[in-house]
């Protein structure tokens, strides 16, 4: 049996092999030029259901890195304030200590009044301009008292100078670990403020004002406080203990997340990364089919019987 060669035979036979090497061309080009081996899930058929799955589970670990990593300023903005106010009645302390030493008293009320506004600004303190001590009020001062002469005001009950409410923030780290992050300004300043109320009560009572030579009744209040001034430095210091206790937890989870998605955009790239050694001579390997076929279409048509009658 003889086989019978046509022109347009192998014209249309050449023709297919010249546009089958220019698909594998732009297809190996392609993986060139993204470093992947397709464009969307049905370039990954066998695998669309496998890459949904783990494009899912990092896109949530992206959302929670991202929440953390707000939270995070967000305790160490909690962290500073807390500081703040510990610091105040460290301060308040020392202050009264260091005039007991002195046995004077002349600027006792003022280095006082500086530390209550350092105490109730560590309270007031506001991340992304929301106040973080206030509960649910976020937009309001929790605390109202701008210097000690309010606090003797009538009817001087503490509780009238905190404006927040009870919620507490509580905030989801990953899928499995949940804290409560929110402190509120009366857990923090009620025996603080009360201590402050007390000396002002005093500085304007009988045995006041505070100013030269400390007296006899004076020296025996300022002695008798300094019990209290210590206990609610330690009682501040143990809510700042708390925070920081919430920052560790979520450095710890941060890490985790990190780690996980480390693992996920391997696992990731696995499937849909190129090698790219085998995409550059795949590449290669196509533009010479390329060209080889273009070469044998031009030699055919070059040897056909309309050639040679011209």
């Amino acid at each position: 049996m003889v086989t019978r060669v046509t022109t347009p035979g192998n014209y249309s036979a050449v023709l297919a092999n010249l546009l089958a090497a220019q698909s594998r061309q732009m297809e190996a080009g392609d993986r060139v030029a993204t470093q992947k081996n397709g464009q969307d899930l049905k370039d990954y058929a066998r695998s669309s259901e496998l890459l949904t799955a783990m494009r899912t589970m990092k896109a949530r670990v992206e959302v929670f890195q991202d929440q953390n990593k707000l939270l995070s300023d967000k305790l160490a903005t909690q962290n500073t304030g807390l500081v703040r106010v510990a610091d105040a009645a460290t301060s308040v302390r020392q202050i009264f200590a260091e005039a007991l030493a002195s046995g004077r008293v002349d600027t006792l009320m003022e280095d006082v009044e500086g530390q209550f506004r350092n105490a109730v600004e560590g309270m007031n303190a506001r991340y992304g301009g929301k106040y973080l001590f206030a509960g649910g009020q976020v937009d309001t001062r929790p605390v109202s008292a701008s210097a000690l002469a309010d606090l003797t005001v009538p009817p001087a009950v503490i509780a009238n100078f905190f404006q927040n409410d009870r919620f507490k923030v509580t905030a989801k780290l990953d899928e499995a670990t949940t804290v409560t992050t929110g402190l509120l300004a009366d857990d923090i300043g009620t025996q603080l403020l009360t201590l402050f109320q007390t000396f002002q009560a005093f500085a304007e009572g009988a045995n006041g004002p505070f100013q030269g030579e400390m007296t006899a009744a004076q020296k025996t209040f300022l002695e008798n406080q300094l019990a209290s001034w210590d206990q609610v430095r330690s009682e501040v210091t143990l809510k700042a203990a708390y925070n920081g206790t919430n920052q560790k937890r979520l450095e710890t989870v941060a890490a985790d997340l990190i780690g996980r998605g480390d693992a996920l955009t391997g696992m990731l790239g696995e499937i849909t990364d190129a090698d790219m050694a085998k995409a550059a001579a795949d590449l290669q390997q196509a533009q010479l089919s390329v060209q080889s076929a273009a070469f044998v279409f031009q030699a055919l048509k070059e040897s056909s019987l309309l050639s040679v009658l011209r």
